[in-house]
């Protein structure tokens, strides 16, 4: 299993708290350091605890089924080493779970009992391209929940194995990788930027401001527009 030994300063995480998940995506753009196509989910990964503020911690990741009975009796609450295994990972946690079967989403592994054993592990968020359910109580907790639909029944959830990559909707998730997310979707941070995205943020909402105050102008014109771009074309997003 991979080791973990770094951390996101926690004043850097407080600010990225505060910056919403489409803001974060352009200013990580605006260092081109991958591609515009990559390092965000996509698909039908959707929140479902939209009213809720940003989700900003690092990946605990693992594959789960529900279709397919375990090997062992165990309910899928009582894997101690996957809750050990979690303590690994520096806080704040997301748990980020593959579902595997050929049908992802049969059965819900997570529910508002697991909400409130991860809360005090320093879990903030769970994210699965399977299934969720008893989404209000786990909303009422402050727990963010990610996922592809909602299942009125576990089936027969277990983990597979934890601690390697996963995919989910497409994105590459490591042990460790700092994820944000929010109503809009979630978005891999690469951790050597996360220290500028908040100064660079700041800058795209000015020219966001200023933009939309161009537009509100009386006599707004595509003259005014198009002399605006010119000046500023590199800063906007």
């Amino acid at each position: 299993m991979p080791t973990v030994n770094y951390q996101v300063a926690a004043d850097v995480l407080k600010k990225l708290r505060a910056i919403d998940s489409c803001t974060v995506s352009n200013a990580i753009e605006q260092l081109e350091i991958r591609l515009r196509n990559e390092g965000f989910v996509r698909g039908c990964v959707r929140s479902m605890t939209p009213s809720l503020p940003p989700m900003v911690g690092h990946a605990a990741t693992g594959r789960i089924r529900t279709a397919e009975v375990p090997t062992t009796k165990h309910r899928y609450y009582h894997r101690i080493d996957w809750w050990s295994y979690l303590l690994t990972i520096p806080e704040p946690r997301v748990i980020v779970l593959q579902d595997v079967d050929e049908r992802p989403g049969l059965g819900a592994f997570f529910d508002e009992i697991h909400a409130h054993i991860a809360l005090p592990l320093g879990c903030v968020g769970y994210v699965t391209d399977g299934a969720a359910r008893d989404v209000p109580g786990i909303e009422r907790t402050g727990f963010h929940l990610f996922a592809s639909e909602m299942s009125v029944s576990h089936a027969y959830a277990h983990v597979l194995d934890f601690g390697e990559p996963v995919e989910i909707g497409g994105l590459i998730v490591k042990p460790g990788d700092l994820l944000h997310g929010d109503r809009h979707g979630i978005v891999s941070v690469p951790i050597s930027a996360a220290p500028e995205i908040p100064r660079i943020a700041s800058e795209l909402r000015r020219g966001e401001r200023e933009i939309i105050q161009l537009c509100q102008s009386p006599g707004f014109s595509l003259k005014d527009l198009r002399e605006y771009l010119e000046r500023n074309e590199p800063t906007l997003e």
